[in-house]
């Protein structure tokens, strides 16, 4: 068990140091960056990632050489002033000099301060966990809430009525985007065209600090209540086609048959003996699921709601080339990635303590 679980934090380095890698590469060659960005302001004109360079492109700069061929918007311009630019943004380093210190630093969670809101990433980050954190939790929590009843029955009611019309409510449900849901809600219950019953933006209302204990988890609620179901409704479709198809296998097997023979309840048959078995690869899944809901299909739902999540955080940031934020939401979520994989796989093994990863090859 200890062995296994060294070699997999192990691997996480190199996995890490490549998926690193390979974006700051990329990022080389992609058009725009900061210092693009500050030159279009100067000149006016939209600060938009539309410009091209050579030679590595902006992240490659170094302080010398002919600057109107290697920004555009730099005509006209004090190459001083650029080069300080450059070094303002730490361009003025070679590419790999610059990799490896911010390896360096991500070693110790060091992610430096935003490029254009001058603040620790860090902090930054830290301020956005509290709506990313409650969309994905309360996601994860309503469709396993929702998925694992409904797929059991589904299961049981194999074929029916029931099982063909619940299949094509869950399949609709899944193939329309979240977003299209929102704006439906909106519509709605938000004073759109019918109800004004829930908030249309916030996590929070304005006199939160002035609210009861009481007051301020219904108002919590109150405003997360229609992101969280228009993220739900097509979030737990897999979930419940897989329990389904768990709970199929599992009462099909012998052990099921003998214990029907046996004269035990169809209930005790199913909940005592086939849910601890068919549940095994739902349950295992669930830290996977979290970190899915958490990190991924929020933007849109961020946006829509005014909640300023990670979600949001990290396309501003890529819209606005805002590096230091980029990359450390990169290393964060694909950390997390490596570390909720390894907490499926012992999460499995806890559950059914035959499985042995240790004799397993990672």
């Amino acid at each position: 068990m200890f062995a296994y679980i060294a070699r997999r934090l192990l691997l996480m380095i190199p996995t890490i140091l490549g998926i690193l890698l390979v974006s700051f590469a990329i990022v080389q060659f992609a058009p725009g960056g900061p210092v693009e960005r500050i030159l279009a302001q100067l000149q006016g004109v939209d600060s938009g990632a539309t410009a091209h360079f050579g030679g590595g492109g902006e992240m490659g700069a170094s302080g010398g050489g002919d600057f109107s061929s290697k920004y555009r918007g730099a005509q006209g311009l004090d190459p001083k002033f650029i080069a300080e630019l450059e070094k303002q943004f730490g361009f003025d380093k070679p590419a790999y000099e610059r990799f490896f210190l911010m390896v360096k630093n991500y070693a110790t969670f060091d992610f430096g301060r935003s490029y254009f809101r001058d603040v620790p990433v860090l902090r930054l980050i830290k301020e956005k966990l509290p709506v990313s954190i409650s969309l994905g939790l309360w996601m994860t929590l309503l469709s396993y809430a929702i998925s694992i009843p409904l797929g059991v029955k589904k299961a049981v009611s194999d074929g029916t009525r029931f099982d063909v019309w619940t299949s094509a409510v869950v399949i609709i449900g899944y193939a329309i985007p979240s977003f299209l849901f929102a704006i439906l809600l909106i519509v709605l219950f938000c004073g759109g065209s019918f109800w004004q019953i829930f908030p249309l933006r916030g996590l929070t209302s304005e006199n939160w600090p002035q609210l009861s204990l009481f007051g301020k988890v219904v108002d919590y609620f109150w405003h997360i209540a229609l992101p969280v179901t228009s993220m739900t409704l097509g979030a737990f479709a897999t979930s419940t086609f897989l329990t389904k198809n768990s709970f199929l296998d599992e009462i099909r097997k012998q052990y099921v048959q003998t214990a029907r023979m046996k004269g035990l309840a169809e209930n005790r048959v199913l909940y005592g003996h086939v849910f601890r078995n068919a549940m095994m690869i739902v349950v295992a899944g669930f830290p996977g699921a979290f970190v899915t809901a958490f990190f991924g299909g929020s933007l849109l739902i961020e946006t829509i709601f005014s909640l300023d999540g990670l979600g949001l955080l990290s396309f501003e940031s890529i819209v606005n080339r805002d590096y230091p934020v980029v990359f450390a939401n990169l290393y964060i979520f694909a950390l997390l990635g490596l570390v909720v994989n390894l907490l499926s796989d012992l999460t499995y093994m806890w559950i059914d303590p035959r499985i042995d990863f240790e004799t397993r090859e990672v």
